[in-house]
């Protein structure tokens, strides 16, 4: 099945190697994942000193340079140094850890010295950096630490049967000498039992310190994807942008396609009527065949008919004018010009309260128009069930309107995004133009079918008089 939701706005911000299958607990310390998390330790044990004197320079310099004005550029340097240094910790962690974490936007800088000046000092993207690494610091020492004291001691224990011997002898209360490990005075580690006993020891730290190095890599792991991935407000911003471009684009290649219809269409007839008028004029001014000259008015009115039936289709095209009657009317008008049988279902309280905005109208009728297409054009479907109805989205009444078309077609509908010469789909073209207004576009096609649409537009009624 393909699911598609525009709305979510963090999915994919952060994928990680959580989804794949950990290692079993008798092959972990085998494991590359393990050893790949251990150098992840052992780097950011490397980097943290210096990690930690960038930060402590980078605040104190910002608050001793504040009293100047060209060093405030400088400070904002410094700061906005701090997204390289949050772009080394999420390449790390997407080799060593499987955490991919989305690059945060890009510095803009925008117009006016002050604000360049606010801009270089107020990044929150660098500032989450500079306190990523400030919070690591101690965490990597104490996590390097731990981890290679308990494999060390692991190993060593397990080996200690092999190497003891060669330990220089110690001699107990009572003078006698011993080789191996002691424990106080007089406990030494030096018979079979003792040995064995260190051995079984050294397994057990040996088993879990795979797990210990485990739960620090996830305390990193946490760190990373909620200081160094995308804020939620940035995210959203860069997907309105994102809408807002693919809005323009589509807006400006509907523009576009108009003018080339009424160029080659509507003003070619239209050119034609006028050239054929003319010569009907000529006939009967010249005292020509009047015969002729009625043949020529024929043909310029029966063109004239045909340009006016392109013009009706092209206005329709832009704004149908069956939606000046409101959302169902022109939804059961569409239903009736459809090639395929369709079934409109419209809740009453969609316009209980009165219209909804044009923009919104017009949103929801092309959107079931293009699904409806779809469904003659590629699905080879034998029927279309069209529903809509208010939900409660927000808490609030009338929150929302869901758009439900189902249709019994093959199936295997998808998605496109745009390649690189920004053609896109008619599927991706209007995702975009659901999420422009901040709704949702989910797609369920199995191969096979049925492939059912569901559009979610926030509603909003047009202000009534003040």
């Amino acid at each position: 099945m393909t699911t598609m939701t525009v709305d979510r706005l963090t999915a994919g911000a952060v994928q990680g190697g959580a989804a794949r299958p950990g290692p079993h607990f008798l092959t972990a310390p085998f494991s590359g994942r393990t050893w790949r998390e251990q150098g992840y330790l052992t780097l950011t044990l490397l980097l943290a000193p210096f990690a930690l004197t960038y930060t402590i320079f980078a605040v104190s310099f910002t608050v001793g340079i504040a009293v100047t004005v060209v060093g405030l550029f400088v400070a904002g340097a410094v700061v906005l140094g701090g997204r390289g240094w949050g772009a080394v910790y999420r390449g790390l962690a997407r080799e060593l850890l499987d955490l991919d974490v989305a690059v945060p936007a890009p510095y803009v800088r925008p117009r006016g010295f002050w604000r360049t000046v606010g801009s270089l000092i107020g990044d929150a993207t660098g500032w989450r950096a500079l306190l990523f690494m400030l919070v690591t610091f101690p965490l990597a020492i104490i996590a390097f630490v731990t981890s290679v004291t308990v494999l060390f001691t692991g190993l060593g224990a397990l080996t200690y049967g092999v190497w003891y011997r060669y330990l220089p002898a110690q001699a107990d209360s009572e003078g006698t000498l011993h080789r191996g490990a002691s424990f106080g005075i007089d406990y030494f580690i030096d018979t079979p039992p003792r040995i064995l006993v260190a051995a079984l020891v050294g397994l057990a730290l040996f088993f879990c310190w795979p797990w210990i190095t485990r739960m620090f890599a996830l305390l990193f792991r946490v760190l990373t994807a909620g200081l160094l991935s995308p804020t939620r407000a940035s995210l959203r911003v860069a997907e309105l942008e994102r809408s807002r471009t693919g809005t323009v684009e589509d807006a400006d290649a509907r523009l576009r396609s108009i003018e080339r219809d009424l160029h080659d269409g509507t003003q070619a007839r239209l050119v034609a009527v006028a050239m054929q008028l003319g010569e009907a004029r000529e006939h009967l001014a010249e005292g020509g065949d009047v015969t002729q000259a009625a043949e020529l008015v024929d043909t310029a009115h029966a063109s004239t008919k045909e340009a006016l039936t392109e013009l009706r289709e092209l206005a329709r095209g832009i704004h149908p004018p069956a939606l000046d009657s409101g959302l169902a009317v022109a939804l059961e008008t569409l239903a009736a010009r459809s090639a395929l049988p369709v079934t409109v279902d419209v809740d009453p309280s969609v316009e209980a309260d009165g219209r909804l905005v044009p923009a919104l109208e017009s949103i929801a009728y092309f959107s079931v128009a293009e699904l409806v297409t779809n469904a003659a054009k590629h699905a080879r479907a034998s029927g279309v069930y069209v529903l809509v109805e208010s939900v409660d989205r927000t808490g609030g009444p009338d929150a929302a309107l869901r758009i439900r078309v189902r249709d019994d077609g093959r199936g295997g509908a998808e998605v496109v995004a745009p390649d690189g010469s920004g053609q896109r789909s008619g599927l991706a073209g209007l995702a975009e133009r659901v999420r422009s207004v901040d709704g949702t576009f989910d797609l369920s096609s199995p191969v096979g079918g049925p492939t059912v649409v569901t559009v979610t537009l926030p509603t909003a009624r047009p202000a009534g008089p003040a």
